[in-house]
């Protein structure tokens, strides 16, 4: 008899108290302020102790870049399925639209995750930190699509690094509306700004 259902019942099971130790979180820091917030605070209010919160998460700060966590894979695989001719502005703008689309999707959840991420000094260098890999997988998936070697050619991180400059700086602007600019039209006007330099492939 297989023991596959067992397994999904238990990786089930233990998504499911992820999210309601994310949810509890966020929901506590996005009221009470980072620093104010305490890993007991979060597993009481999840429901659960505080040896469970760190099965889970190492830190308060995991709990929120873990929010933002499947951008970079979503980025490269969003950049590896765009047609093999296409302008690299264009690959890029659209690249940094999924992931710009998936925060717009979760609208004020998502904006107060930003603002969290933002403005909050650790929470910000982690996310920096987290950015430097973005950028080395995009540059390398974009010297693949371009049959050129990364490690000799100054495009393809010079390319990567325009493009999560024009995310975060698209990311601000629309946080710091608060969500009343339209982050599509901002991604577009950031895109056409970079353009030319992203399509000089030399």
């Amino acid at each position: 008899m297989s023991s596959r259902p067992e397994v999904t019942l238990a990786q089930r099971k233990r998504q499911l108290v992820s999210d309601e130790l994310s949810e509890a979180a966020l929901q506590l820091l996005a009221l009470k302020g980072f620093d104010a917030v305490t890993i007991d605070e979060i597993a009481a209010t999840a429901g659960v102790s505080k040896r469970t919160f760190f099965r889970y998460f190492a830190s308060k700060e995991d709990v929120v870049v873990r929010f933002l966590t499947g951008m970079g894979t979503d980025m490269r695989a969003a950049l590896a399925s765009r047609p093999l001719g296409e302008r690299p502005s264009a690959s890029l703008r659209h690249t940094v639209w999924v992931s710009m689309a998936a925060c717009a999707d979760h609208g004020d959840r998502a904006l107060r995750v930003v603002r969290l991420i933002l403005r909050t000094p650790a929470l910000r260098a982690r996310f920096l930190e987290r950015q430097d890999q973005w950028r080395d997988d995009l540059a390398a998936e974009l010297a693949q699509r371009l049959g050129i070697d990364s490690g000799t050619h100054l495009y393809p991180q010079l390319a990567a690094g325009m493009a999560l400059t024009a995310f975060d700086a698209v990311l601000q602007r629309w946080s710091g509306s608060e969500g009343a600019e339209d982050p599509a039209d901002l991604t577009d006007r950031a895109f056409a700004t970079i353009a030319p330099a992203l399509d000089s492939v030399g």
